[in-house]
């Protein structure tokens, strides 16, 4: 007996001998880790959707700060009359000052507060001045729409082309704590780079770390309600259009929706918070009614499966409980579930599940073996056989998981550090509950009525023992693997925030809309930074009407020259007629309306820099400050793109645009793009590489692990085909239905290995015992899928109908890895009952290796 058997014995030994005081210690451990799993937080920020080390990141937040660029919400507002009428001015008046009294929100801009320059008889003087608004302007509605429509400031962006549709933009109130926190916490990372052993960073990191976490919670928790209070007077004046968004409440499960009535006039509330707000409440609502539905599911699969309740709740209580216990350490060490890892619970369930199924039917085989044996002989033999292939195949699931460290977005390596962690704790506390609880019990015969009704397992068998329907296999796996690959060749890597949410919800509907008819939901910031060049003699063409004003004015007077207003004019004509391209806001929309302000002719140089010098500070913050930095030499674009288009490819036309933009200003200026767009892209595109040079280490580790496990380099060579394969068939699967990888389902490769290995491991395991006993390979085949066939079959089964009911969320993250999921297991349960069988026969029947199989038998 080797060593690694005595150790086997004596942990089996240790769950049956004593079983009331292993349960005591079991339970009182689950009941001290269950205690923190209300700590676990959810967090669906966008920051949590960012690279690391991105330097576009650093590049976004330097353009925040420098250009103050706020952070706001949209309210689309579309009326039954006309947008300039008493109802809905009185409407858009009485919206503005509900809105504006909410906590929060710094200010309310609308159509009342937009000044009106050009239907207002004014001159290019008068910009210095008071401007009239919609509030107190004498001009005509006709001169006032007219204006709307066609100024740049306004149309497309605070107006619709078709005049039908308005915006309401609420600036929230700034958090300056907020960065500085990151600031803080990177400067300290970056100390402890240089400097590894400084404790004393190492201390101050920690505690700015925990004091970030409480003031983000704190933050969070407040943007909710704020969300939901600006949501609630949308409601009141929202009487008679469809149900509002969706939205939960932060400790509430249930969701407030405003009852469907006849449409009429319609409000719709967009803007970056507002996505993660609710992507929070759909994370939070898949993770309570999927996961209960899950378990239901299973159960029901499992009683038809064993037709007898003790082990349909053994299977249940187990799962509840590692599932609690993995929450609940996550809650105690400070981890949070995202948007990415918010299925780590499904995952979880799924292997602790399939662990459980295997030690319960190892139970009953043993149980028809050696019915004389008590019952807690019986339990130490199931729990002792099924120990090595359990541990291997968590194992080596955990490579699999373990592959996501090698991304550079937290959520991710946070992913694969959960789920590595979830189901060690999965394998321990399953064969000590299982071992614990069944010692407890009282023997009972086992029902083996399915087993002998449904001969799924032995017409998998009889097609793999049959050489003609192998070919077939064969011929089918290789047919598969060719469409796996054209599949994957069509396979991109692409996501919008619209396409999260199904087009029956009103977020997919307010979003759709402030993009087809305001400019665009997802920001992109454009920054042209002007090489340094001598300085340029004083421009002295200026009136002499503003000569006086404009004496103290050289370094305005200096900057807006030639060379930079050209730059200007080009970017921002090219930026607005760039497909997919909605609203541009820059300075050149002041040239364009100083233009008919002055009798249509350009503004120059000068005029600028009176303008910059003398004009308001509201004005100011209005028309320059987010569109110039003098002092750092830059002109600012702020764009809005249209996120809902489906031609719309966005590293395609991020890497696009950068290179016309290049071309564009060549040899005088230097183009940075940043935005939310850019970051998410560049995180997808940092995530699909990752992974890609990851694959590579994780199957050489799974060969390695394999070689070592079965003492066999072509069961080996034969196990890695086995999960190479139904990964191919997924991945092409999604590439042929035009799916594209995104935060969710660019980890599918991981779950798919993850689950492959076990299946592969199970069977194999079982399969060279089987061949000890019986020297024939048929014969170990058949008695292999009589015994692991079921195991492997009950728990694809049970989790393809569990994972089914995903399908049906509004949420598309979840909506994929359901099918996905459920695709896998499909796949899986083929290559595992059907091509591995017909590969192990094929190799056996090699003369080389007909040579060493009685080295190989003698090595199990």
């Amino acid at each position: 007996m080797n060593k690694s058997d005595k150790i086997k014995q004596k942990l089996a030994r240790m769950l049956v001998s004593a079983p009331k005081l292993s349960l005591a210690l079991a339970l009182i451990l689950c009941a001290f880790l269950c205690a923190f799993a209300p700590k676990l937080a959810i967090d669906a920020s966008t920051q949590t959707l960012l690279l690391e080390n991105d330097k576009d990141l650093e590049l976004w937040r330097d353009i925040t700060k420098r250009y103050e660029i706020p952070n706001t919400l949209v309210i689309a507002y579309t009326p039954n009359s006309d947008l300039l009428s008493e109802s809905s001015i009185s409407t858009l008046a009485a919206l503005s000052k509900d809105l504006a009294q909410i906590k929060g929100v710094k200010s309310v801009f609308s159509m009342l507060d937009a000044p009106l320059l050009l239907s207002s008889g004014l001159k290019f003087s008068d910009l210095l001045g008071t401007i009239p608004t919609l509030k107190d302007s004498n001009a005509s509605k006709e001169a006032i729409k007219a204006e709307f429509l066609n100024s740049p400031f306004y149309k497309n962006s605070l107006v619709s082309s078709d005049f039908k549709t308005t915006a309401l933009l609420l600036t929230l109130e700034p958090n300056p704590g907020y960065n500085e926190f990151i600031a803080s916490i990177t400067a300290l990372e970056n100390t402890l780079k240089n400097a590894e052993n400084n404790t004393t960073a190492k201390t101050m990191l920690k505690e700015q770390r925990a004091a970030f976490k409480a003031y983000r919670d704190e933050l969070r928790i407040a943007e909710h309600e704020q969300i939901a209070q600006i949501r609630q007077v949308i409601a009141k004046y929202n009487q008679n259009s469809q149900s509002r968004i969706p939205y939960q409440d932060e400790f509430s499960s249930s969701q407030t929706r405003i009852p469907y009535q006849a449409s009429s006039s319609q409000l719709f509330l967009g803007g970056i918070n507002m996505i993660a707000d609710d992507m929070i409440a759909f994370v939070r609502s898949d993770l309570a009614t999927y996961g209960l539905a899950t378990l239901l599911l299973c159960s029901l699969c499992l009683f038809v499966y064993y037709l007898q309740l003790r082990y349909v709740f053994l299977a249940i209580f187990i799962c509840l409980v590692c599932v609690g216990v993995a929450s609940g350490l996550f809650g105690l060490l400070g981890f949070e579930i995202t948007v990415i890892s918010s299925n780590y619970i499904a995952l979880q369930l799924i292997i602790t599940l399939s662990v459980v199924i295997h030690l319960i039917n190892s139970y009953r085989e043993f149980f028809r073996k050696k019915s004389s044996f008590s019952q807690k002989a019986i339990v130490y033999l199931a729990l002792k056989e099924r120990m090595s292939p359990c541990f291997f195949a968590i194992f080596t699931t955990i490579i699999g998981f373990i592959s996501l460290v090698f991304s550079d977005i937290r959520p991710i390596i946070s992913l694969g550090v959960m789920m590595s962690a979830s189901i060690t704790l999965s394998l321990i506390f399953s064969f000590w509950l299982f071992g614990s609880i069944m010692s407890l019990l009282s023997k009972k015969s086992v029902n083996t009525a399915f087993e002998r009704y449904f001969s799924l397992t032995t017409l998998c068998a009889k097609i793999a023992l049959n050489l003609r329907a192998r070919k077939v296999v064969f011929a089918i796996s290789a047919l598969g693997l060719c469409v796996g690959l054209w599949g994957i060749s069509k396979l991109s890597v692409e996501n919008s925030f619209i396409g999260y949410f199904k087009e029956n919800t009103d977020i997919y509907k307010g979003m759709e809309l402030i993009d087809n008819k305001l400019g665009g939901t997802v920001p992109l910031d454009i920054i042209i930074s002007f090489k340094k060049d001598k300085k340029e003699p004083r421009n002295s063409s200026l009136d002499d009407e503003f000569a006086d004003e404009f004496a103290s004015s050289d370094a305005a007077q200096y900057w807006f020259n030639e060379r930079r207003m050209s730059v200007l004019k080009s970017v921002n004509e090219y930026l607005k007629n760039k497909e997919f391209i909605g609203s541009v806001s820059s300075l050149a929309d002041l040239l364009e309306v100083g233009k008919e302000l002055n009798e249509g002719r350009e503004l120059d140089a000068l005029a600028l820099a009176l303008i910059y010098s003398s004009l308001s500070g509201e004005g100011r913050e209005l028309i320059l400050t987010p569109f110039v930095s003098i002092e750092n030499d830059e002109l600012h674009f702020s764009v809005r793109t249209l996120d809902s288009d489906p031609r719309l490819k966005r590293a395609e036309f991020l890497r696009t645009l950068q290179n016309e933009l290049n071309e564009l200003v060549k040899g005088d200026a230097q183009v940075k793009i940043s935005g939310a767009m850019k970051l998410y892209t560049n995180m997808l595109g940092s995530l699909f590489s990752s992974q890609i040079n990851s694959l590579g280490f994780v199957l050489l580790a799974f060969f390695v692990t394999f070689w070592l496990i079965f003492a066999s380099l072509r069961l080996a060579i034969i196990a890695i085909c086995i999960n190479i394969l139904p990964l191919i068939c997924v991945l092409g699967a999604m590439g042929l239905a035009g799916l594209s990888l995104d935060i969710m389902s660019i980890t599918i490769g991981s779950i798919s290995l993850g689950i492959g290995v076990d299946s592969a491991i199970h069977y194999i395991y079982r399969y060279k015992r089987e061949l000890a006993h019986f020297k024939d390979s048929k014969k170990a085949i058949i008695a292999s899928h009589a015994s692991i066939g079921y195991a492997l079959y009950y728990t694809s089964f049970a989790v393809f109908i569990g994972f089914g009911v995903m399908i049906s969320s509004n949420f598309w993250p979840t909506i994929y890895f359901g099918a996905l999921t459920d695709l896998v297991m499909f796949f899986m349960l083929a290559s595992s009952l059907i091509l591995l069988p017909s590969l192990l026969l094929s190799q056996s029947a090699c003369p080389a290796n007909e040579q060493n199989k009685a080295k190989t038998t003698n090595a199990v």
